[in-house]
């Protein structure tokens, strides 16, 4: 569960965020806000389960705030507000009930009261979900046939199997608001395998598992702002629709803490994990085959950084590849595999593509046909990455200079193997190149603006990524979490300013600090001294 304050005397917000041991009690601090406009905008950026908020700031009070949080809603209570007032007024009391708030604290309230009050809030959101859960009817059947037909259409549609005017016919047609200007985006949502150790679900219960996690979504989000699909090969389709005119990285960084929301929802309800996988940015109708590849391919890398996750796509170095439109589903699938670097997958398909072509073979211009055809796809997958076959398939490019030593079946198959898995062995060089690349930005960032206030909800935002990917990658590259290195790096600075003979007050400033009682009551915890003792 995540936590945001909403408080316009600076030093009781901090002390609220990092006096309040929420860590020990699984509470995570996503945002705080001074004023009620700037907390209703990172809402709807950070979405966070429960508010902790004063009742007189400027520009708005925290009753007008809460009451367009429910607007915005639907009247629907999917966060939890903690009031805090310093006036005993039974009329702020009585609004604050209407308005559907969980506790009316008065300060100044204890750190003990403020803590029990937001798990009170967290336990009773349990409580709601799990109440929804209990109640849903998880039928396995459509009401009428009308959702089937349109799950269908959008399923098809990301396959690449319609025109721009057969899409635009077809939603028509179905009832679905799309219209031909539309900025989209694609997530690829998938339950997390379960452990052997699990005996709550077994192989019969995938259908209704998928069915429930589609009745998530569907009452989670908004039909104006996502379209959600049942897609039989990852559990879950999301077709994001973005207003007019809004900004595209905006518009990623919200779907991308929507996405978040999604997963730890599923795991509360279902006390499973699912991972999902985003498009690389937004698109138009005729991207979408594009972004739903793009969407499989970051799913695919929870075997890199792990389960309850979700991971935007991130494009290797590569040039403008070639028109892939033309390929069979078949070859579709080979070439997922492939970029994904899922090895096993691949072969499995390349077993199916050298049954339908080379095991039929009748003649020998008809197997060199079929080495033709594989030596053309693999140089088309390998073009498109930007890479040169030379250093992709190593001693086996002598085979491409020369299809004529691949003659007979045996040789050709140890070849097609090989090559299958240099391909995906170099795809898993050149990600792992491109993680690097990533953290090389985030250590610069911290570097360049030590003297400002860095979180990892801040950075996540300046990458246009989403903070629980941003979080796995750092942890799995450097070694210790964010805010750790962030902590580390602040306080050694300090210590180095200190000790060429700056002020208390100067050292502070100049690694973020601009509460220097907040900063030495922090220097002193992780140095065991005060600053003063540092200054030579």
């Amino acid at each position: 569960m995540n936590l945001m304050i909403v408080e316009d005397e600076p030093r009781l917000r901090n002390s609220l965020a990092y006096n309040i041991p929420w860590d020990d009690h699984g509470i995570e601090i996503v945002g705080l806000a001074s004023n009620g406009v700037e907390a209703l905008q990172l809402a709807e950026r950070k979405m966070p389960d429960m508010m902790l908020v004063d009742v007189q700031m400027p520009e708005m009070d925290g009753l007008t705030l809460i009451r367009k949080l429910n607007e915005l809603q639907s009247g629907r209570s999917l966060i939890k507000t903690i009031i805090l007032s310093g006036h005993d007024n039974f009329e702020f009391a009585q609004d604050a009930m209407e308005y559907g708030v969980s506790k009316y604290l008065l300060k100044p309230a204890g750190e003990m009261d403020i803590l029990n009050a937001v798990l009170e809030a967290r336990d009773q959101l349990r409580r709601d979900l799990e109440q929804w859960r209990m109640t849903s009817e998880l039928e396995r059947k459509w009401k009428d046939n009308l959702p089937n037909l349109q799950n269908n259409f959008m399923m098809n549609w990301v396959r690449g199997r319609y025109t721009n005017h057969e899409v635009l016919a077809k939603c028509r047609e179905l009832y679905i608001d799309i219209e031909e200007d539309a900025q989209l985006a694609v997530v690829v949502v998938s339950l997390d395998p379960i452990s052997d150790e699990d005996t709550r679900f077994g192989a019969a219960d995938s259908e209704l598992l998928q069915f429930t996690i589609q009745c998530l979504a569907n009452e989670f989000m908004s039909p104006s702002f996502c379209k959600v699909c049942a897609d039989p090969e990852h559990d879950l389709l999301l077709v994001f629709m973005a207003e007019p005119l809004r900004d595209s990285k905006e518009f990623m960084i919200h779907i991308n803490s929507t996405v978040v929301k999604l997963l730890s929802q599923t795991k509360e309800i279902l006390k499973l994990t699912a991972s999902a996988g985003i498009s690389a940015g937004a698109g138009g109708i005729s991207d979408m085959s594009h972004m739903y590849s793009q969407a499989v391919r970051a799913l695919q890398d929870r075997v890199v950084y792990g389960h309850d996750i979700a991971i935007p796509y991130r494009e290797t170095p590569s040039t403008d590849g070639l028109d892939m439109s033309g390929l069979s589903q078949l070859e579709k699938q080979f070439e997922i595999a492939l970029e994904t670097a899922d090895e096993d997958r691949a072969m499995s398909v390349l077993t199916q593509l050298w049954e339908e072509g080379f095991s039929q073979s009748e003649s020998s211009e008809d197997f060199h046909e079929s080495v033709l055809y594989m030596n053309s796809l693999f140089t088309r997958i390998i073009l498109k990455q930007g890479w040169k076959i030379r250093h992709v398939v190593e001693e086996d490019f002598i085979y491409f200079q020369n299809i004529k030593l691949l003659n007979t079946k045996m040789v050709t198959w140890s070849w097609l193997m090989r090559t299958v898995h240099n391909i995906t062995t170099y795809m898993r060089k050149q990600r792992k190149s491109t993680s690097h690349q990533v953290v090389k930005e985030i250590l610069s960032l911290i570097d360049q603006e030590i003297d400002q206030e860095i979180t990892l909800h801040t950075v996540a935002d300046r990458l246009y990524v989403n903070s629980s990917y941003l979080s796995r990658l750092f942890k799995q590259e450097m070694g210790i979490a964010f805010s750790t290195y962030v902590l580390e790096q602040k306080m050694e600075r300090a210590k180095q300013v200190l000790q060429e003979g700056n002020k208390v007050y100067d050292a502070a400033r100049l690694v973020g600090y601009r509460d220097v009682s907040y900063f030495t009551k922090v220097f002193r915890k992780y140095w065991g001294v005060n600053p003063g003792e540092f200054k030579s």
